[in-house]
């Protein structure tokens, strides 16, 4: 049956040990996590941004015993909420390896839910000459119970791997010997059966420079072997947590493969290009996601959808919404002893909402708000952007001379909210062909009472398609690119340290016409 109490598809911005600490007990069904390895201190800072640097020092205040008793209390929760039949895959290498399964996984998991020591091998160029190269690492797997899921559909392999085109997720044809009582037979069949990969896997190799999933994370996982874990250990539907999600490969290969998955990372820029990522790659049949961000930036929610926002904002109150727009004398939601919510997505609320409002939940439930009264309890909150001076006055009034209360709530008492950033776009010609087709530079300057993060670009820009990034992390916001002779929409995106974006687009007819479109809501 689904768990439907811990909400789905989500990126969250900030420590995995305390969102963990948030999420209900059994309510996930894998969890694979690659955390930042012990090891040397300038490799493992990789997006450098706030989130991730106070990350760091929280990992490096003490030697190899502070940080396994840092990653231990991590994997303590991960135990807690993985279900029964869940399993973890804990990537780690040599720096450290020997201490988390002695230390961590034997003794929170159990010696005897060791299910087995993946070594992933791969190549790369090494300059050593006094020992063996180390090219490998680990990915430990352990069940929380005997009872743990495990299919080998869709994960089997050839059993002559040599024959193998390695780049593709997809069994190929191989070449097979047979031999008979009176001559030896060649056959080229595809092999539908195969066999399960060893422990060993040599068949996955690393996110090559031009590979067309890399995004430029230094210790970006490829997507096979993300594929290959999440195939053998989950069904569709299932929910997959990645508490260290980086550069976003285990929240792409799921949903690709139709689960649900939470993806937490205390780097703003880890969070916001995997949102990229998972934008670039959606279609229809794409599943929703939401972003939870430590701020909220104040246009968007504003300028959001009524009835999208009147939900969100009364589950972050703690209330339930009402199951459609204007039901119930347009109250809008409940608190868990029912007393009403109403939502309004604008700023100086007057009296006349205080009049209708104490109205309504009068006709609505009497007996409740009677109850309220004399528990001197609210008899009903409001929720809003904002409130003139009328609606203040009215429920100081009714308060003191009534002994009614009505709550006056501002969203951001509820939810932090900023002003987003703000960005402009220059640019020149630097090159022109025969045919028209020509080269354009890009500058793009983000400003922001935070700091800028980084810059994004979609070079053919749909307003009705949404942004869907070319090039996925620019730090400096330049870029160069060529058009053909026409008319093209280019769009640069910029994101704070917050997590905040703003996108600004301009239109390009090659042969010098440039005109600045609106800015999209």
């Amino acid at each position: 049956m689904k768990n439907e109490t811990t909400p789905v598809n989500r990126l969250i911005l900030g420590d995995n040990l305390e969102i963990m600490k948030t999420l209900e007990s059994e309510s996930v069904d894998l969890i694979y996590l690659d955390p930042p390895f012990f090891s040397n201190r300038n490799y493992e800072i990789i997006w450098g941004d706030a989130g991730e640097i106070r990350s760091f020092k929280d990992r490096w205040s003490g030697g190899i015993d502070h940080y396994i008793m840092w990653l231990k209390e991590r994997v303590e929760q991960m135990h807690r909420i993985l279900k029964k039949t869940g399993s973890i895959f804990l990537h780690c290498d040599w720096h450290a390896q020997a201490y988390i399964r002695v230390d961590i996984l034997d003794k929170i998991f159990g010696i005897s839910n060791y299910v087995n020591e993946i070594v992933w091998c791969y190549t790369a160029p090494a300059n050593v000459k006094n020992r063996f190269p180390q090219k490998h690492d680990t990915i430990y797997f352990y069940s929380k119970s005997k009872n743990y899921h495990f299919s080998a559909d869709g994960i089997k392999i050839p059993y002559n791997q040599s024959t193998i085109d390695r780049t593709s997720h997809s069994v190929g044809k191989v070449h097979f010997k047979y031999k008979g009582d009176a001559e030896e037979r060649h056959k080229n069949r595809l092999d539908v059966d195969g066999k399960v990969p060893e422990d060993w896997w040599t068949d996955i190799s690393r996110v090559q420079g031009n590979a067309a999933e890399r995004i430029g994370y230094p210790t970006q996982k490829p997507e096979a072997l993300l594929e290959r874990i999440i195939k053998c250990a989950s069904n569709e539907d299932d929910v997959i947590l990645d508490p260290f999600i980086g550069g976003g490969t285990t929240a792409a290969v799921a949903d690709r493969l139709h689960r649900r998955w939470i993806g937490i990372d205390q780097s703003t820029m880890a969070i916001k290009v995997t949102e990229l990522r998972l934008d670039k790659q959606s279609n229809m049949y794409s599943a929703p996601f939401s972003v939870q961000l430590q701020m909220h930036d104040y246009n968007t929610i504003r300028y959001s959808d009524a009835f999208e926002f009147q939900n969100w904002i009364i589950q972050q109150f703690g209330g339930t919404s009402s199951t459609k727009p204007g039901g119930d004398l347009g109250l809008d939601g409940k608190m868990s002893d029912n007393t009403p919510i109403q939502v309004k997505r604008s700023d100086n609320i007057g009296r006349n909402v205080i009049d209708n409002f104490l109205s309504a939940i009068k006709r609505v439930d009497k007996k409740l708000y009677d109850k309220n009264i004399k528990e001197k309890k609210p008899v009903g909150y409001i929720i809003a952007f904002s409130f003139g001076k009328g609606a203040i006055a009215e429920v100081a009034r009714l308060k003191l001379k009534e002994k009614i209360i009505i709550e006056l709530v501002t969203v951001d008492s509820i939810v932090p909210i900023a002003d987003g950033p703000s960005v402009t776009i220059r640019m020149r010609e630097l090159d022109r062909d025969a045919r028209g087709n020509c080269v354009i530079e890009f500058s793009a300057k983000g400003r922001s009472k935070s700091e800028i993060s980084f810059y994004t670009w979609d070079f053919n820009y749909d307003e009705e398609k949404g942004f869907v990034p070319f090039t996925l992390v620019d730090k400096e916001g330049k870029q160069t690119h060529q058009f053909k002779a026409g008319v093209h929409t280019i769009a640069v995106k910029v994101v704070d340290d917050e997590g905040l974006e703003s996108i600004e687009t301009i239109k390009l007819k090659v042969n010098g016409v440039v005109k600045k479109l609106q800015k999209p809501m």
